[in-house]
């Protein structure tokens, strides 16, 4: 199998990828997967086409390729969903009150919408770059049902690795023309979640400033 080679670190992480299928078969897609979660710079939208190309070659079925892909994702998803489970929302509250511009209310609120769109949260967030690997945190500070969990991100993920696997398997070599749109899906995350971050630092600022501006003439 062939790999868009730019000899930087990350090809060498998608060579290893392909490696391990070529060696293990599926349950190296799947295992591959897997470590996408809990490292997102390991391009899913890479590994998913490699499995399918694999699939179309008779490597492994096409079957094979969904199930241990999804089944890598349920996999990684639950590592990261333990690690939120153990942290709690009370180590998170004990953060952001040490935290400049963070109140313990923030993640109040933040586990508050999360009660009443966790099931949403979980099943899109799987089909959006990097928000797909860390929205299985939430999850677990919040302790969704863990079968619930499972479910949604299961459908959720299967959704996400049957569009790349299947234009790997149909394809072939043209797999890129996917990765295109996924470039430009991921640009658009990034970019909403910067002014996000940076509304939110400075409406954080400027109300710090207002109470120091309000508070200086009483203390004179």
């Amino acid at each position: 199998m062939t790999t868009t080679t730019d000899g930087s670190w990350l090809t060498a992480l998608v060579d290893w990828a392909v490696s391990l299928m070529e060696l293990v078969g599926p349950a190296g897609a799947g295992l591959a997967i897997a470590l996408e979660n809990v490292f997102p710079p390991l391009p899913s939208e890479v590994i998913l086409p490699m499995a399918g190309l694999a699939a179309s070659r008779g490597t492994f079925t096409l079957f094979e390729a969904l199930f241990w892909t999804t089944l890598g994702s349920i996999v990684g998803a639950f590592l990261l969903y333990g690690l939120g489970r153990w942290f709690g929302a009370a180590r998170l509250r004990a953060v952001a009150a040490r935290t400049p511009l963070l109140h313990p209310e923030d993640i109040d609120r933040t586990v508050a919408w999360f009660e009443r769109h966790g099931a949403k949260a979980v099943f899109f967030g799987r089909m959006l770059p990097i928000f797909r690997s860390l929205i299985s945190i939430p999850a677990g500070v919040t302790r969704m049902r863990m079968w619930r969990f499972g479910l949604l991100t299961a459908a959720g993920s299967l959704l996400w690795n049957a569009i790349f696997v299947l234009a790997g398997f149909f394809l072939g070599e043209s797999w890129h023309v996917v990765e295109m749109y996924v470039d430009v899906l991921q640009y658009f995350v990034i970019a909403a979640s910067a002014i996000g971050v940076a509304w939110f630092v400075w409406a954080r600022t400027r109300a710090l400033l207002r109470r120091r501006g309000d508070a200086s003439p009483a203390s004179d």
